[in-house]
């Protein structure tokens, strides 16, 4: 073959996998740190894709993996049946169908990113083909990375919650509000409120520690302006929180209202007719497939699903309902964010939110100008004021079909307030700055759904905040890492204040631990026998009790007695003891390293917990990636740690080696200067 027909052919190979830039590995240098914390330096953005995939590749492939299986369908052909219902998700949505309607829509050089990105996969897993989990997944394409985040963009919408309502045929729980556990925290402070002329920033999302949406930390640098330090999640080709040399941002979960569900009326003695307005229209129909192993062989079996003027369309015993929400009509998601790594000042950043491609989230920034800026942010549809948006809707009209959503400038948002700060954990987006300064919500269209409630984080960071005359770094650092839950309890899904209301006198049996939990300074140290009565005593009531009272918050002090009896009989059975420590009950575990571990749901340093062995608990969400920042005259500095560590290789050096640092509230340091990089470099390379 002739040097002009390989030249053709491979441009032919790359075409069909929807790759046409061919990258230069030579561009692409690596320096892997103390931490194996890998700091990319490129001269395209495209090479930075490439290399971001590769680092992240070399650390967690299988993750990777599995996200993209996820958003192809494919997931259940890999693990069996538990991948199903994730596999009929993302063919439900019709992901596709969308992303190849609106690919033209997608800034081309993104794309070049994201062509990058698949290329950086496709080799590594062509130099590693014993690692590859499922063939047809391979090669990656753009297409198939956008399929994944089209899905996780849905889920995050709650849309997955409203296709599980259908499928139960249980619309109750929809109003319900759900325990708020797994929460992150955002605050800022600019120099109306700090000391020396500074500005802060804490990044502090919590996430699960392991998994497609656990944090992956990294340094990217390119020539054409990209230059940031932060965190992404597996598969995605940018930083989805993190600080350049101008700005910093960060995400907290919002639950305005952006997902709605119709119920179609239907044709009698017609499968598939329904009303709509003065018309008879066609549901179309699709049959999603999905894998379940026997015998460790993947047998096909499928299940149909359809789709109306309203969406995606399912049916269970009581009819035909469809799933509506703003995730379901943008792709350039991802894109938004990598402009936000790029972003220069505040009017940039202000204006890449105008896109509204995100379609959650609530977003904390500061910037080396002294701004500090807050929103409630998300695709939030504008509806018609004549129906109750919460139900389920009707679905035979066009007044229930709407189109528009309110614009970035519509949303509830403080900037630079007089105060001199900001904040954010999971709560209203009404009570985000001092009190005279919070958006008013009677400027908000109820219908819009946004949260009003506040919860233990939010209500210990605002008193925490609010007494203090000013902050200095010292004092920054103290909120951040401050465990201790509020008096009294502020949980938005319950009410257990009864417990610190009970005489223990009157509860002989479990006296002690009414008094432990009473005289408990409300500390969640690992080191804490309040706090160990008390963890126990609130995953089993959450786990044993909660359904108990599911749509009363008040839990009655005859069932918090019935509760702690359990809970005496637990610690006497594995601890042998009615005296346990916070750090005895619950701890950090990875590999074959453990350790006790502080924190609780809801504090500042939030945990949450699982079953893990001996009566114990293991933490899977919580304090995950930690980013601190600092602006000041010197230029931007930052500190960071990360749950683990950043490989996923049991045989690495790196895959638990920031856990103790963690553990004692401790980071390290993170720079954009080459030659502290360098100082601190363990290996430098290029990929293969």
């Amino acid at each position: 073959m002739n040097k002009l027909k390989f030249i053709c052919l491979l441009f032919l190979l790359f075409s069909i996998s929807g790759i046409t830039q061919i990258i230069n590995k030579n561009n692409i240098e690596i320096i892997r740190d103390n931490f194996g914390v890998p700091h990319i330096y490129t001269k395209t953005d495209a090479e930075l894709g490439y290399g971001l995939a590769w680092v992240h590749s070399e650390d967690d492939f299988k993750t990777i993996q599995e996200a993209y299986l996820a958003g192809n369908s494919l997931l259940s052909k890999h693990i069996g049946l538990s991948g199903a219902p994730i596999d009929f998700l993302s063919q439900l949505i019709r992901s596709g169908e969308i992303i190849d309607s609106l690919y033209n829509t997608i800034d081309k050089n993104f794309i070049e990113v994201v062509k990058g990105y698949a290329q950086g996969i496709n080799r590594y897993a062509e130099l590693n083909p014993k690692e590859v989990l499922v063939k047809k997944l391979f090669p990656i394409t753009p297409k198939k990375m956008l399929k994944y985040s089209f899905l996780q963009l849905f889920i995050s919408s709650e849309g997955d919650r409203a296709v599980r309502a259908i499928f139960e045929n249980n619309f109750k729980s929809l109003t319900f509000q759900r325990r708020n556990e797994l929460g992150s925290n955002l605050f800022s402070f600019n120099t109306n409120k700090t000391r020396n002329g500074e500005t802060y920033m804490a990044v502090n999302t919590h996430q699960p520690l392991d998994g497609p949406t656990s944090w992956y930390e990294v340094h990217l640098e390119s020539e054409e302006g990209t230059s940031i330090i932060g965190a992404t999640f597996a598969g995605a080709p940018c930083v989805l929180t993190g600080t350049n040399k101008n700005l910093a941002w960060t995400h907290t979960v919002n639950r305005p209202d952006k997902t709605d569900i119709y119920q179609l009326e239907m044709v009698k003695n017609s499968k598939r007719k329904y009303f709509f307005d003065d018309k008879i229209l066609k549901l179309k129909k699709y049959r999603g497939k999905a894998f379940i192993k026997i015998l460790g062989i993947p047998i096909k079996v499928s299940k149909k699903y359809y789709s109306s003027v309203y969406g995606p369309t399912l049916k269970n015993k009581t009819g035909f309902f469809s799933v509506r929400t703003g995730s379901l009509f943008k792709v350039r998601g991802l894109e938004q964010w990598w402009k936000m790594n790029k972003a220069s000042s505040f009017k940039e950043f202000y204006s890449i939110l105008e896109m509204n491609e995100i379609p959650g989230y609530n977003i904390g920034y500061a910037d080396k100008d002294d701004n500090i800026f807050y929103i409630s942010n998300g695709l939030i549809p504008k509806r018609n004021n004549k129906y109750k948006w919460t139900d389920v809707l009707p679905g035979n009209t066009s007044e229930t079909l709407w189109t528009d959503y309110y614009k970035t400038s519509e949303l509830p948002q403080v900037i630079n307030p007089k105060s001199g700060y900001i904040y954010n954990a999971n709560h209203s987006p009404f009570k985000s700055t001092s009190l005279n300064e919070n958006p008013n919500p009677k400027n908000f269209n109820s219908n819009m759904g946004f949260e009003t409630f506040d919860n233990n984080r939010s209500t210990r960071i605002f008193e925490l905040i609010e007494s203090f005359n000013a902050i200095d770094y010292k004092n920054f650092k103290t909120i951040k890492y401050d465990n201790k839950f509020p008096n009294p309890f502020n949980y938005n899904f319950m009410d257990i204040n009864n417990i610190m209301e009970m005489n223990p006198k009157n509860y002989p049996e479990i006296s002690d631990l009414l008094e432990q939990i009473q005289k408990w300074d409300r500390v969640t140290d690992a080191n804490s026998t309040g706090a160990g009565a008390y963890a126990i005593f609130y995953y089993t009531l959450v786990e044993k009790y909660f359904y108990k009272s599911y749509y009363d918050r008040n839990f009655s002090k005859d069932l918090i007695a019935d509760c702690l009896k359990d809970v005496k009989e637990k610690m006497i059975k594995y601890f042998n003891s009615s005296t346990v420590k916070l750090g005895e009950y619950q701890k950090l575990v990875r590999g074959n390293k453990e350790m006790p571990i502080f924190g609780m749901p809801d504090v500042i340093t939030a945990m949450t917990a699982s079953k893990y062995r001996n009566g114990k608990i293991q933490v899977t969400h919580g304090e995950s990636y930690i980013q601190l920042v600092k602006f000041s005259n010197k230029g931007v500095e930052i500190e960071s740690i990360i749950s683990y560590g950043s490989s996923d290789h049991k045989d690495s050096p790196h895959y638990n080696d920031q856990m103790d640092l963690y553990s004692n509230f401790k980071t390290k340091k993170m720079s954009f200067d080459k030659d502290y990089v360098l100082k601190n470099a363990k290996k430098t390379y290029s990929p293969k």
